[in-house]
């Protein structure tokens, strides 16, 4: 059962030739693999996670589609620097079905900040609702009014939202 849509998701962004993505907290990788068939060959694309195991399997599914652009990066976006990146580095940052999960959302906002380029772009996707265990713990739900408010008062603008599946939400921002 699929619960979003990487794909359509991530044409939200208008990705071109040449972008660098960083999809921040990989899981299964699906971000990963549709941003590194938009950026193409000139492009690149920086998977970054916590959990070496999914960096493996990220690794091995980039390999079987034949895209030489993913870098796999062991890393803490919950703080400065953690992503390893450079300062202004990146055009667009995905952070997919972690919000929930992560403790200083506000650590992760800011080092999104940090490694974004001016006008560089944010897609936020997350769990709309816990759907009786399906999802996460409904106390853990970060619902999108509260994801809104967190990267707005971060220093985001918000571009647009949208449903990203049929448990999600998906919000576009932009750095200043």
């Amino acid at each position: 059962m699929k619960f979003s849509h990487p794909q359509s998701n991530i044409l939200q962004l208008g990705l071109r030739e040449g972008m660098k993505v960083a999809d921040l907290g990989v899981g299964s990788g699906a971000y990963t693999l549709a941003a590194a068939g938009a950026v193409g060959e000139s492009g690149r694309v920086y998977a970054i996670d916590i959990h070496e195991e999914m960096l493996r399997f990220v690794e091995d599914a980039a390999r079987s589609h034949g895209y030489t652009t993913v870098e796999t990066i062991w890393g803490d976006i919950e703080n400065r620097g953690g992503t390893k990146l450079k300062d202004n580095a990146i055009d667009v940052a995905v952070l997919s079905n972690l919000l929930f999960q992560v403790e200083n959302k506000e650590g992760v906002v800011s080092e999104i900040k940090r490694i974004l380029k001016s006008g560089g772009k944010v897609l936020v996707v997350d769990w709309a609702g816990g759907y009786g265990g399906m999802g996460p713990l409904e106390e853990s739900v970060v619902s999108e009014h509260i994801a809104e408010e967190l990267f707005i008062t971060g220093g985001f603008y918000k571009v647009k939202d949208f449903r990203a599946g049929p448990h999600h939400y998906a919000i576009v921002f932009t750095a200043p």
